[in-house]
């Protein structure tokens, strides 16, 4: 569904999205779970740019699988948010696939890994 190898216009439509999203978390979306960090690391469309799949790092949430779970239920409010800031610029607004990205959490874990090495 999502090639590896990503055309110049889904390039340049994901980072319109990436940048959108940002605003977005930052601004005009909250949830009811508290306050939390998001950093949208990165989107990845389908070929047809029909399906958006956007990669959160949650920081600050007690727990980031809960608080993740709650912006997948709140999809379509933040679609719609996007679809206003960026509706002049593509012609349909993608579905919104939210997955948590796990990679600066495994990036600490070989960090203490290292550590542990390095002190035996």
């Amino acid at each position: 569904m999502f090639p590896a190898m990503a055309s110049v216009r889904q390039q340049k439509v994901a980072g319109l999205i990436q940048q959108a999203l940002s605003d977005i978390f930052r601004k005009d979306f909250s949830l009811p779970a508290g306050p939390a960090l998001v950093t949208i690391s990165e989107v990845q469309l389908s070929p047809d740019l029909s399906v958006a799949r956007i990669y959160l790092s949650v920081y600050k949430a007690s727990d980031a699988a809960a608080y993740l779970n709650e912006v997948n239920q709140h999809s379509q409010e933040i679609r719609g948010l996007l679809g206003r800031r960026i509706r002049n610029r593509v012609r349909h607004i993608p579905q919104l696939l939210f997955v948590l990205d796990s990679t600066l959490d495994n990036v600490f874990r070989l960090e203490e890994l290292f550590r542990q090495i390095r002190k035996d």
